[in-house]
């Protein structure tokens, strides 16, 4: 085998394999699809995707999946809680928005649904 496949882009496991069109992680389960690894590696960013998959990019509408507790204070995000004009970015937390009602603050995409308008 001379193919290098790439690491995970969820655990970074240098173990993966391929299946069809598809790279799996045997460590997390992680699946993707070979074109999109590429792609990322053509342009250098990473995709961002959202809980279910779909790619997010600047601009895009999002809800929120699940309840989230705001760190170092009593509010919370509920669920189903549209947030318009979402930013990328760098880091841990990979979504800039302003939340109404609460202001701006940073989330995981891993908690979010991309709004089809």
């Amino acid at each position: 085998m001379t193919e290098t496949l790439p690491p995970c882009p969820a655990c970074a496991s240098a173990f993966t394999y391929q299946v069809d069109a598809l790279l799996i992680c045997p460590e997390c389960g992680h699946e993707w699809s070979a074109e999109a690894a590429a792609a990322g590696a053509e342009t250098g960013e990473a995709l961002v995707r959202d809980a279910v998959g779909n790619v997010l990019v600047d601009g895009d509408t999002v809800t929120v999946i699940k309840d989230l507790k705001v760190k170092g204070s009593s509010l919370v995000v509920k669920v189903g809680t549209k947030v318009r004009g979402i930013r990328l970015v760098d880091g841990d937390h990979d979504i800039d928005c302003k939340i109404p009602g609460i202001g701006q603050m940073g989330l995981k995409s891993q908690f979010v649904k991309k709004v089809s308008e």
